[in-house]
């Protein structure tokens, strides 16, 4: 699937860091995506690492790729 596009991908939280907001997910492909808490759909800005979710990628303002729109599908 290419970077950018708004059909959702599958992936795995691989790490956050609550105290900074900041994130990492791992797509069934192997891409890795940085994410931010405000991304996380469910209003909550708190994630398990280990939890699969279903996400966006879209150009971040610094111009690089991020996670959007992340939201769980199983817990982790």
């Amino acid at each position: 699937m290419a970077v950018g596009t708004r059909s959702p991908r599958l992936g795995r939280v691989q790490a956050f860091d609550a105290d900074r907001g900041r994130g990492s997910i791992v797509s069934v492909d192997g891409a890795v995506f940085a994410f931010h808490s405000t991304a996380i759909l469910d209003g909550s800005r708190q994630i398990a690492s280990g939890s699969t979710v279903a996400f966006l990628v879209a150009a971040s303002p610094g111009g690089r790729y991020e996670a959007a729109a992340l939201a769980p599908v199983s817990p982790a």
